[in-house]
């Protein structure tokens, strides 16, 4: 797409990269024009037809149906979805949408709310990662007695495909609630034991994660990259406290702010990617020289694909990046574009650590104190890599990021033949 929704920004909304599938950013509005009628409604009566949640998740699906069927795939060759949604609405609207057009495969998923969208009235974004059909990446469905999956969402806990294992984004529950153990015993005010991001995490590690991973022959060493989700920027330290203890392994870690989760009380969700155990691709940790604040974890390959740490614009001298212009220059969207110049030359130096070029990113995805700083980011790509089209998910996080005055964290896939 040369002009996203009328505007300067080439848009790349799907990648393949060998037999990867990368779509990524889809909400509900034509690429080309901008805000689509079927979505929109009637001018003059809006509401009138389908409800409007239900109306933005059928034209997601279905341009995105059409889209795989171009690269010779389909729904049943997803290997994961990830979705953002501003309120809690629209999720069941999706849900219904989204088993209408998968019926029954649903990737593993993961689903959390933030505080806005790309669009100013998008109420669902969905990204996707599938294969081109091919007898060696077929998908193994797995179903692990200890991994529920919550009423009314149908997808699939976690699945193999070819060397590779996907685990859904999981939480401390049941199908049905938050489960027992993790609760906070109410009576008392200043309990000694660990508090609900810890309790969480751990249960989650424990009785979610590594069950999933041993369904699919795999372990904590082999894991490549891993997301997680709490409700504040200052709840990340408690959580990725928890990870470390059992997960001394090096790997990809993005942490991140969400404004709603899918149980009531649940306040963490943690979603991964590893390499079977004893399969052909190997783990590999990247030596690359980062500022030692800008991420959380490592930056890890494994065959043609890498896997940096969600990147955060932290400089050599443990400060945001920019720190003195951008508050004098926010009408530039300074803070955005210099700290994604950051974030692609860090970017890049992991591209030069994998032997690829800094063009081979397949999917961006950026977490954003203010969505409406997106052009700088835009700026910013295209400085460093002219007309690409940017294959990228802009989303806003509740309340500040982890870095004190940063505009944005991005997250990035790398492929690397």
């Amino acid at each position: 797409m040369e002009a996203l929704a009328g505007t300067a920004v080439p848009y790349a909304y799907a990648v393949k990269a060998g037999r990867w599938l990368f779509l990524t950013g889809h909400e509900a509005y034509d690429f080309a024009s901008g805000p689509a009628p079927e979505v929109e409604g009637p001018e003059g009566f809006p509401a009138f037809g389908a409800p409007r949640l239900r109306r933005e998740a059928e034209y997601i699906l279905k341009r995105m149906r059409k889209t795989l069927a171009e690269f010779g795939s389909d729904f049943r060759h997803s290997l994961r979805v990830d979705q953002y949604y501003p309120v809690f609405e629209a999720v069941r609207a999706y849900q219904l949408a989204r088993h209408g057009e998968f019926g029954d495969y649903i990737p593993p998923s993961t689903s959390v709310l933030m505080e806005r969208l790309f669009k100013a009235n998008s109420h669902i974004s969905m990204s996707m990662i599938a294969v081109v059909p091919d007898k060696d990446y077929e998908i193994g469905k797995l179903y692990p007695k200890e991994v529920p999956v919550p009423v009314g969402s149908f997808f699939v806990p976690a699945i193999t495909c070819n060397d590779f294992v996907f685990v859904a984004g999981q939480m401390a529950s049941d199908e049905n609630a938050l489960d027992p153990s993790v609760r906070l015993p109410k009576e008392v005010r200043n309990w000694g034991g660990p508090n609900a991001v810890r309790r969480q995490t751990e249960f989650i590690l424990k009785k979610r994660l590594e069950p999933a991973l041993k369904a699919g022959d795999s372990s904590w060493t082999n894991v490549l990259k891993a997301q997680i989700y709490v409700p504040t920027a200052a709840d990340i330290p408690d959580a990725l406290d928890v990870w470390q203890q059992h997960v001394p392994h090096p790997c990809a870690v993005t942490a991140l702010p969400a404004k709603g989760f899918g149980f009531v009380d649940g306040i963490v969700e943690i979603n991964l990617l590893a390499l079977r155990d004893g399969a052909k691709r190997k783990k590999e940790v990247l030596k690359v020289d980062l500022p030692a604040m800008s991420s959380y974890g490592a930056c890890v390959r494994a065959g043609e694909l890498v896997f940096p740490s969600g990147l955060m614009p932290v400089g050599a001298d443990g400060h945001v990046v920019g720190k003195i212009q951008s508050p004098a220059f926010d009408g530039l969207a300074h803070a955005a574009q210099f700290q994604a110049l950051t974030a692609l030359a860090y970017a890049e130096r992991v591209c030069k650590a994998a032997g690829a070029p800094l063009s081979n990113i397949v999917r961006a995805q950026y977490f954003m104190a203010d969505v409406r700083e997106f052009p700088g980011v835009q700026l910013a790509w295209a400085k460093r890599l002219g007309n690409q089209p940017h294959p990228f998910v802009c989303v806003q996080v509740p309340g500040p990021l982890p870095v004190p005055g940063a505009a944005l964290t991005a997250d990035y896939w790398i492929y690397a033949p």
